[in-house]
């Protein structure tokens, strides 16, 4: 029996900056006074002579590999962080991701950015097949992960019925949904969505529709994010990420953080990359 397959898109993750490893070496140097035994010169003067730019471009640390392998000494490794671009990986992976705490996480904000979905529905009102019009803008926005189309037919359906719902119950329903200034759009252009749709675009968009709209979000919904993980705090995301056990999205994530991080790093997280 074959199985059927969903369609989806990857994440792209671009590495934005690297904090060098020489602040993780100068941390473990201070701690054992032995500076002197660095095979790093800017190591070595860093308490007599500080050279920030050498200290921030070194490639490898005798001592930091011997910390993190060999004595499992891992905390000074929080010195060295890491910070990614990701574009276009799912709400549902945004919500795995809250459970590693140490990072500094920025995401795309729905209040913020579901305007264009609002307007579609609003102006899909004044439509005769209110659904089709409001289905085919969503498909022209590629706002999800999984791309397949039959499967998105359900979701946008799903999404359509909650925003239905919303309009029966709230009486402040357009007020909240539109900017005050393009209310008018909806007595001008009566009877054609299209000409609704493009002048709701084009005019002032309702940037901050609060937190009523946010139940028609599903896991499926694509995001952009930014994350910044300290090396060690990225250990612990690799190892749990970047395994078979761990969910197939989160997986494309990690492996895709993992391919942009610079080997200097890796060398001291992964045994794949370890030096000898």
């Amino acid at each position: 029996m074959q199985m059927y397959q969903i369609e989806y898109e990857k994440p792209v993750v671009t590495l934005l900056q690297e904090s060098g490893l020489g602040v993780a070496e100068i941390a473990a140097r201070t701690c054992y006074d032995s500076f002197e035994n660095s095979e790093n010169s800017s190591v070595k003067e860093a308490m007599t002579k500080l050279d920030l730019d050498a200290i921030n471009n070194i490639d490898s640390s005798e001592l930091l590999s011997t910390l993190a392998w060999v004595h499992h000494h891992h905390s000074i490794l929080e010195h060295a962080t890491l910070s990614f671009l990701v574009q276009g990986t799912s709400r549902g992976v945004l919500q795995e991701h809250a459970r590693h705490r140490i990072q500094a996480i920025s995401v795309k904000s729905t209040r913020y950015t579901m305007s264009s979905v609002i307007n579609a529905f609003v102006a899909s009102l004044q439509s005769s097949d209110g659904f089709l019009f409001f289905l085919n803008k969503m498909l022209s926005f590629k706002l999800f992960v999984v791309t397949d189309e039959e499967y998105l037919t359900i979701e946008i359906r799903a999404i359509y019925d909650k925003l239905h719902f919303q309009l029966k119950k709230d009486s402040d329903f357009l007020k909240n949904a539109i900017a005050k200034s393009s209310l008018e759009f909806i007595d001008s252009f009566k009877g054609d969505a299209q000409k609704l749709f493009e002048a709701f675009q084009s005019g002032k968009k309702k940037r901050n529709v609060g937190d009523a709209f946010k139940h028609i979000v599903s896991d499926n919904w694509r995001v952009d994010m930014v994350i910044t993980f300290n090396i060690r705090s990225l250990k612990n995301y690799f190892d749990l990420r970047d395994a078979g056990s761990a969910w197939f999205q989160i997986q494309w994530l990690a492996q895709e953080m993992k391919r942009v991080t610079p080997i200097k790093y890796l060398t001291l997280i992964d045994k794949k990359y370890r030096l000898n």
